[in-house]
């Protein structure tokens, strides 16, 4: 019923928006130029969007403020040949959430409740930050991240689920880049910056900061910021199992109740320095310290065959994840003119070290027997060196043409430790899952794009991109090594037609590659909980994706809408096997099925319903079809699935914001069962006090009650897990801005408007 409600009010939106918007009066084709002292609306046009504007911090009058923010949302949306970004300006749950709120609000993208982000259902996706890879977020740690770091240092999302050659081809899924929110900075201008601080339920807080500082041709910033959360996760399961002996299935129950709290420390500094006016030096240090305590209680039986009890315990655990992320940046740009022909060389080194451990005491019932202690602790320990050089020169016929060169080095190393005992001064390792996995990886590419206009209503993009991975790998605890090097090509194509003023139809097409994380080729078990193991697969093939897409948009001012059928068509696709290992014990890795198929439909809708009412709107529907290859205890399966989301902003005076938004996401097939829908309604509130001060109060997770359910059928066994995490949490704060100057663009959002939308 809650589907059936979401969808139906979703529905409503696009229909209603839809018959207002055409109705109104097209857009000139100048760009939109603010009027100080006018209070009507900024019209957008059509051809290119204006540069995002923050109400909380443009130096402008305290009243064109308020007007730009209800009403002049010219670049709530930007779009590219291959992208598009959303702005968070006006999303109050990033300004006191975490990433994962930021990304759950944004078209195509989907977060669960352990952070895991998919894109249109698929989860192998590439997060960057400002166009740049971050291993942060896109390793083993990257759900913890998504669900800590905080939203508010980021302005804008772009997505990319057809990304150009200039891009990794790594995420089958697609690319997301997120776009570091910049500092308030003019020349001229001593110092500038914002604070924040909000406080919540349960001894929740965030707060931060940004400061910029101007001497001569050179821009000192820094951005700190400092989290605390409280949560509360709740897991059930139910499983089922064919006893050998009786023929009979049976059943075992296991509820677990995990109560922590998370603490993030985030800061960055950076410099840029103008040696003229055509060349800059960028440098940038940047530190991430997460952790993430929580004591949990786990209750298990377990039936025999004559209708009693044969196992039942209680576990004691006390532990988490604690994190260390750390890189520095530099940067030479060359501009050889000012329209466009650029040369950019960057250099970065990113340094991580975390790990998963916890302690445990466990209450043996049934059968009755001495407790005993469980002590785990998985290290990882990773380098990364980047290096890439980027060439761009416009042409003389309108097109641009783009080379480039890439390299990805990494260094990889998992310790795994499981040690038992009968006290904890007494534990012995266990050599089933305690091993030592190194991993080097090395990725070499190339690539060059070229852009150009036919004539005035088409423009086309073609890409190349030629890469050369090389990985080496080291099972330490059996001294096993083993390589595997190879070289792939990875075109693509994008097309875009204007039909009429501010209405654009676009094609695309990609190859793209899924390559297995170096902890999913590791052979050894890993320890997960006493019911649960975990183990790579070295045998895994990395899987390809070739998407295809076309694209309908429309800007009418205020309004923009965009239409999307989509079809990708996935070989040797990864997905997740469990097995049944004995004992009540499942073992999960990942195999590669023989094929996977999406083909579905998107729309997207932001515009007004009224001059104080403004909404955003998506809807995705998608089949999928699924080839197990006969792999055990998986099927082939096929079925249709439904996500949405709905944004309502209402602004009742130039100085109130009221924000209140749905999100539901549907079912999601697996080879051996289905994840289930799921659904989160979220609450906002602003106001401007004066020109530098505004107060934020925002609930999350209204109804207390999102979360995800699994289920896994096979012949032999049946799991059930549902899942609760975070809960409900309510913020209050306040946002002080200080200084003056002109926002500068964000830095590296490659959604900058072409010619022709």
């Amino acid at each position: 019923m809650t589907s059936i409600r979401f969808l139906l009010l979703v529905g409503t939106a696009l229909a209603t928006s839809s018959g207002a918007a055409f109705a109104q009066t097209p857009a000139p084709a100048a760009r939109p130029q603010a009027q100080p002292q006018t209070p009507a609306p900024a019209t957008p046009a059509p051809q290119e969007e204006a540069p995002a504007e923050d109400a909380q911090e443009s130096a402008d009058d305290a009243a064109t403020i308020e007007d730009v923010v209800v009403q002049g949302r010219t670049s709530d949306v930007r779009t590219s040949i291959d992208s598009v970004s959303y702005s968070l300006a006006d999303d109050l749950q990033a300004a006191t959430g975490t990433l994962a709120e930021a990304l759950r609000n944004v078209p195509s993208v989907e977060v669960d409740p352990d952070g895991n982000v998919s894109l249109r259902g698929d989860a192998n996706v590439t997060i960057l930050v400002d166009g740049r890879p971050s291993t942060q977020f896109n390793g083993p740690s990257r759900g913890q991240m998504v669900l800590q770091i905080p939203a508010s240092q980021y302005a804008r999302i772009e997505v990319m689920t057809n990304p150009s050659a200039a891009y990794s081809p790594e995420g089958s899924g697609g690319v997301i880049n997120l776009i570091s929110k910049p500092n308030a900075v003019r020349p001229g201008a001593t110092t500038t910056g914002s604070l924040r601080a909000n406080i919540g339920d349960d001894g929740r807080y965030n707060f931060g900061g940004n400061i910029a500082h101007v001497i001569g041709k050179t821009t000192l910033t820094a951005d700190v910021g400092v989290r605390h959360d409280g949560f509360i996760q709740e897991i059930e399961r139910l499983r089922t199992r064919l006893d050998s002996g009786s023929g009979q299935f049976l059943e075992s129950r296991q509820s677990q109740i995990i109560d922590g709290a998370s603490d993030v420390v985030f800061l960055r500094l950076a410099a840029e320095h103008n040696l003229d006016d055509k060349t800059q030096l960028v440098g940038e240090l940047r530190h991430t310290d997460v952790e993430s305590l929580a004591e949990a209680v786990d209750l298990y039986e377990a039936d025999d065959a004559l209708g009693g009890i044969a196992t039942a315990y209680r576990r004691d655990s006390a532990g988490g994840f604690i994190g260390q992320f750390s890189g520095a940046t530099a940067r030479v740009l060359r501009r050889f003119d000012s329209q466009g022909h650029e040369w950019s060389n960057e250099v970065r080194y990113d340094r991580n070290r975390f790990i998963f451990g916890f302690d445990t005491e466990v209450d043996q019932q049934i059968p009755a027997s001495p407790t005993f202690y469980e002590a785990v602790e998985n290290r990882n320990r990773q380098n990364q060196l980047g290096i890439t050089s980027a060439y761009v020169r416009p042409l003389s016929d309108g097109g641009r043409l783009r080379l480039g060169y890439e390299l990805q080095a990494l260094n990889l190393e998992l310790d795994n430790s499981v040690a038992r005992g009968p006290s904890p001064g007494a534990l012995v390792p266990d050599p089933i899952v305690s091993n030592e996995f190194h991993v080097d990886q090395a990725v070499h590419a190339v690539y060059a794009t070229w852009e150009r206009p036919f004539g005035e209503k088409l423009s086309a993009q073609f890409g190349l991109r030629l890469e050369q991975a090389n990985i080496d790998l080291d099972q330490v605890t059996t001294n096993i090594q083993s390589s595997n090097d190879y070289f792939r090509a990875y075109p693509t194509m994008h097309l875009s037609y204007t039909i009429g003023e501010g209405e654009t139809l676009r094609g695309s097409y990609s190859r793209r590659i899924q390559r297995p994380g170096p902890q999913d080729l590791n052979p050894f078990l890993t320890y997960q909980d006493n019911l649960n193991y975990r183990s790579g697969n070295p045998d895994l093939l990395p899987q390809e994706t070739d998407s295809l897409e076309l694209s309908w948009q429309k800007r009418v001012q205020q309004t923009f809408y965009q239409a999307t059928l989509y079809y990708r068509d996935t070989q040797d696709a990864f997905t997740p096997v469990t097995s049944d290992i004995g004992g009540g014990v499942f073992l999960t890795r990942p195999e590669n099925l023989g094929s996977s198929t999406s083909t579905g439909l998107e729309l997207v809708a932001n515009g007004a319903l009224h001059p104080t009412l403004r909404y955003n709107a998506s809807i995705n529907a998608f089949r999928q079809e699924i080839d197990a290859g006969g792999l055990p205890g998986a099927a082939d399966r096929e079925g249709e699935s439904v996500s949405g989301r709905l944004t309502l902003n209402w602004s009742p005076t130039q100085k109130d914001f009221l924000q209140v938004s749905g999100i539901w996401t549907g079912d999601q097939l697996l080879a051996q069962g289905v994840r289930e829908q799921a659904a989160l309604f979220n609450l906002g509130y602003r106001r401007k006090i004066n020109q530098d001060w505004s107060f934020q109060a925002t609930v999350r997770d209204l109804f207390d009650e999102f979360g995800a359910t699994t289920t896994i059928e096979t012949p032999t066994f049946t799991d059930r897990t549902s899942q609760t995490f975070g809960g409900r949490a309510v913020y209050v704060g306040f946002t002080w801005s200080f200084g003056s100057g002109q926002r500068r663009p964000e830095q590296f959002d490659f959604s900058a408007p072409p010619t022709g939308n």
